[in-house]
């Protein structure tokens, strides 16, 4: 494979088995990463890194839970075995609930806040010694467009927020040692679980399309070329900040 913006670093990968944490895998390889995917989907999990070193890429990955900080330290530890070294963590891992305020169960609260909050903090922390004795790391926590509010996504929308928060207080306390910690927030993006619920062509599919000013759903390889580019060392003076991407989405909201 040709030389990359990346190449010769070594990333973590998680929620890497489908949507955009598939892309973003596919994406890094070909510039040149070596990958380590983790998710829960143990299956397809597999098929995306036989498709990777399909591609000649140097591909791992292992079924984990980031919500289970002796299993993160684990996949570094593997991680390290592997590969070496850790340059960058993407911390795409998460899931969604679509609830009223009235309905939503504290125990929905409890296993949202764990893997898109909890999980996306027992990464970073596992990975911090390993960027600090390289003086070297790049962070990009994968937050949403809903951190700003959405219908019926209360719980979803805190955690999302949470993660821009905890973003910007990460780069503070990391930039010292070399380390970049940016967060990417999606709107609408044609994943398998946006396209499950949002048929092409449905009335609904319609409505969000229009509310877009750019006119059309995103795409994971959208998403995944802006992360590449945190994951670089052109990015080597952006920390802390919030990239949405969404079509001009959230600007709309505010006419």
């Amino acid at each position: 494979m040709s030389r990359g913006r990346l190449q010769d670093r070594v990333a973590i990968i998680t929620g890497g088995a489908r949507g955009i944490g598939r892309a973003i895998a596919f994406k890094m390889v070909k510039e040149g990463a070596s990958v380590m995917l983790l998710d829960l989907l143990a299956d397809e999990l597999a098929q995306v890194v036989y498709e990777l070193k399909a591609l000649g890429g140097n591909a791992y990955s292992i079924t984990s839970d980031v919500s289970d900080r002796s299993a993160v330290d684990d996949v570094v530890s593997l991680t390290l075995k592997k590969l070496g070294t850790v340059d960058i963590l993407v911390n795409n891992a998460g899931i969604s609930l679509a609830d009223s305020l009235e309905e939503i169960k504290e125990e929905d609260w409890d296993t949202l806040v764990k893997i898109n909050l909890k999980g996306s903090f027992f990464c970073v922390q596992s990975v911090i010694p390993i960027m600090k004795d390289n003086g070297y790391g790049k962070i990009i926590n994968i937050s949403s467009r809903a951190s700003l509010g959405k219908l019926s996504r209360t719980v979803y929308s805190a955690t999302k927020a949470g993660l821009i928060g905890m973003t910007r207080s990460m780069a503070l306390e990391l930039a010292r040692y070399g380390v970049n910690v940016n967060c990417v927030a999606p709107g609408p993006i044609a994943t398998e679980l946006f396209n499950s619920v949002n048929p092409e062509g449905s009335e609904k599919t319609k409505a969000i399309i229009d509310a877009i000013p750019l006119k059309r759903i995103g795409r994971p390889e959208d998403v995944a070329n802006l992360v590449a580019f945190l994951a670089s060392d052109e990015a080597s003076f952006i920390t802390g900040q919030t990239i949405f991407i969404c079509g001009g989405l959230t600007v709309g909201m505010a006419h």
